[in-house]
Order: C-alpha cells, then sequence, then structure tokens
C-alpha cells in the first residue's frame, strides 16, 4: 500500500487568535520533483446540461460557479488547497485506511476540493457538495504524475469559513464529519475523528459492521474502526506550537509552524517535498475582507507568502501559471502519465536558480533570503492595514496585488 505524503492543515478560532480573525493553513507535500501553480477562475455561469471534464471522468455541471483561487500540482484538474469569493477555504490529505483506495478513475480527492470551492458560499455548503459528489461517482484513480504505478488513497479534507470549520474524513464512498468552532485544529495524514461525529454517511456504521471492524457493542470510534493498525494516535506536533501562543496567534505564527522543519510540519525528506503553502485569514466581521497568501514554490523556508484579495477583474498572473498543453497534456492520453513534460513556471524556475546561488555562495544566499523575507514583511504590514482600516476597501488598490508581489520577488 502506497505511503501517503505527510501533508499538515491547521485552523486555529478566537478567542486562540488575535483580532477576532480565523487563521487557516496547509503545507502540500507531495513527489519531490512535482511543481504546483497558482491559478484563478473568475465566477462564471454554464449552459444547462453542460459538463465539467475533471481530472479522470466528466461530471454534470452546475448553472453558477464561484470565484476561486488554486495551489494545485500543476498536471491535474483539481487542488490540493485553496479559497472562493465567499471566505471559503478547503485542503485535503491523502490518506491510507483498511479499506484500500480504489485505483478505478473517479473523482480524485483534489478534484473535490474545487468542486466544493466553486460550488460551496459556506464551509457546510462546501461539505454537502463533497459528501454529494462522493455518493455519486465514487472517489479513485492516480494520485501522482507516474505511467510505471498507481498510488491511490482515501481522502480527508479541512473545510474553513468565517464562523466554522469541519473535518470530513472519507472511506471510499462512506465518510463522517466534525464540525469546529473554537480552539485550535490539526489534520495530516492519518484518520483523526474519533467519538465526536456531527454528521456521517447513513450506512456508516452498518457497513463497519459488515466488514468485521466494529461489532454494535462498543462506542463507535471513526479512527479506531477504520485505521490500519496504530495508525490514529496522533501526528501534529504543530498543533502544540500554535497551542503555546494562547490568545496570540496571527498569520505570522502560522506561517512559522509552516516553516518549521524539526517538527516535520515543513517536509524535506528523500521522497517528499513541501511543493507548495498557503495561509488564509478570515475576519469574523463580514465587512472585512479574507486575505489568501500562497507561496506558489517548494519550501516555504525558502520561500515567500504573497497576498492575495478576491476583487472583480482581478490580474492574471502567467508567471506563477505551468505551461498549457490541452489535448497533447501526458495526462489526457491512454495510457496516461507516458511522458513527463516541463511544467515549471516563470517563479518556479527563478527559485531554482536561486537556490543554486545560495547553495553555492551561503552569505549571497543569506542576503538574498533577507530581502525576500523583508518584501514578505511589507506585504504583511499592508494586509494589516487593510484589516484594521475602518474605510471601505477599493477594489482598485488590491487588483494587481498578486501579480505586482510575484513581479517584485522574480526580480
Amino acid at each position: 500500500m502506497a505511503v501517503a505524503p505527510p501533508s499538515y492543515c491547521f485552523v486555529a478560532f478566537p478567542p486562540r487568535t488575535k483580532d477576532g480573525l480565523v487563521v487557516f493553513g496547509k503545507n502540500s507535500a507531495r513527489p519531490r520533483e512535482e511543481v504546483q501553480e497558482v491559478v484563478y477562475f473568475a465566477a462564471a455561469a454554464h449552459d444547462p446540461g453542460s459538463k465539467v471534464e475533471c481530472t479522470y471522468i466528466a461530471i454534470d455541471q452546475v448553472p453558477k460557479t464561484h470565484a476561486i483561487m488554486l495551489s494545485r500540482p500543476a498536471w491535474l484538474w483539481g487542488s490540493e488547497m485553496g479559497a472562493n469569493e465567499h471566505g471559503v477555504c478547503i485542503a485535503n490529505e491523502a490518506i491510507t485506511t483498511r479499506e484500500p483506495a480504489s485505483e478505478t478513475e473517479a473523482l480524485l480527492g483534489m478534484d473535490l476540493v474545487r468542486l466544493g470551492l466553486e460550488r460551496g458560499a459556506t464551509a457546510k455548503e462546501a461539505l454537502d457538495v463533497i459528501v454529494s459528489l462522493l455518493e455519486e461517482h465514487g472517489q479513485g484513480g492516480n494520485y501522482y504524475e507516474d505511467g510505471s504505478s498507481c498510488y491511490a488513497f482515501q481522502s480527508a479534507f479541512l473545510i474553513v469559513d468565517r464562523a466554522e470549520a469541519w473535518v470530513l474524513e472519507t472511506v471510499g464512498k462512506y465518510w463522517a464529519a466534525e464540525k469546529i468552532t473554537e480552539g485550535v485544529k490539526c489534520i495530516c495524514n492519518q484518520l483523526s475523528l474519533t467519538t465526536k461525529i456531527d454528521v456521517e454517511h447513513p450506512e456508516l456504521r452498518s457497513y463497519a459492521e459488515t466488514q468485521g471492524w466494529w461489532t454494535g457493542d462498543t462506542e463507535f470510534n471513526f479512527s479506531e474502526v477504520f485505521s490500519l493498525a496504530e495508525d490514529h494516535l496522533g501526528c501534529c506536533s504543530g498543533q502544540e506550537s500554535l497551542e503555546k501562543q494562547e490568545g496570540n496567534i496571527t498569520v505570522q505564527t502560522m506561517m512559522d509552524v509552516l516553516r518549521d522543519r524539526a517538527s516535520g510540519v515543513c517536509v524535506d525528506s528523500e521522497t517528499f517535498l513541501t511543493t507548495a503553502s498557503i495561509v488564509s485569514v478570515l475576519p469574523q466581521n463580514p465587512s472585512s475582507p479574507c486575505i489568501h497568501y500562497f507561496t506558489g514554490t517548494p519550501d516555504p523556508s525558502r520561500s515567500i507568502f504573497k497576498p492575495f484579495i478576491f476583487v472583480d477583474d482581478v490580474k492574471l498572473v502567467p508567471k506563477v501559471q505551468s505551461p498549457f498543453l490541452g489535448d497533447d497534456d501526458p495526462v489526457k492520453k491512454k495510457p496516461r502519465f507516458q511522458e513527463r513534460p516541463d511544467r515549471r513556471h516563470e517563479l518556479y524556475k527563478a527559485h531554482e536558480r536561486a537556490r543554486s546561488v545560495t547553495e553555492n555562495d551561503q552569505d549571497k544566499g543569506q542576503k538574498l533570503m533577507r530581502i525576500m523575507l523583508d518584501l514578505e514583511r511589507q506585504g504583511l504590514e499592508a494586509m494589516e492595514d487593510i484589516l484594521t482600516s475602518t474605510e471601505v476597501l477599493d477594489p482598485a488598490e488590491v487588483v494587481d496585488l498578486f501579480y505586482d508581489c510575484v513581479d517584485t520577488e522574480i526580480k
């Protein structure tokens, strides 16, 4: 059975956080050479009866989809993590369970992230979208751009808005979810739900009984029932770091946790690397804008978080988008993944050049990192001014915000 990549997702609520903000973050651990792009899709209306082509299968489209900003492996349709115009953020985790994941092509967990963002205006709406599509179409197929073998996983999701979060964990078409409205929550590449389940698949428990995983005589503990052996004992050292910041968790705190190599939250192993990261700030005051910070490049300890705010006519950022290959893409052809095209975007290549400099000249590398972190700090301070301002945000001020940050970073 494939080893799930050790990604980490977090959410923290007031009063653990400062200034009435909900703070969300994720490190996306993926195969080392995989490129992630950051891509915006505007809200759209769709013709009745139209279909949407997901990574492997086509499903019915809905009449209207929300504007979304995604950080995604450049070869697939879905997303590892992202946000929509209504302040909903979703991240997913690949997990292994007693139920082997299906290699048959269906929806990927990452497709469900995007579908939840496109169709859900609240965290609960996104949850309902994901579970209904999961039951209708199932999940399955290769999680990696690899023609030599299939790596299939079950999925877990952290779904967050300004008011609440949902932890959704799945086993095939079966699922359970817990509502979170306070404190700090972390999910990783293991099941985490135990006995507190707020909603679930109607046949979840009877399915566990028919498989011989639960007798019905004991309290139903989701992780114990569906996990492999002792694979449910908690995995989140980053949660402890956040919990120590009682009442003081900020966007900077979340970024620091995501950059922490010692805790294992920032992954850099022979197999896996944190290929991209996101932090989002969701004010509980609905008149304040949500702000989403994307790296778009590997390893947050040597990348910087750049802010994005949803407004109309956002300026697109080709420099963080991978080359579009259309029908010639090896993911579109069967058998799939017979070639590995160069999916590096301009910012990714700039980071590769910078990394070769830092490895060969430590002083130069440290100076470069100081300049980049100063750029990040300027962005954080500007966003702080927006959040604390009593004036209504002028969309014209931020329409090219992310574009300008990426451009300056490359320079």
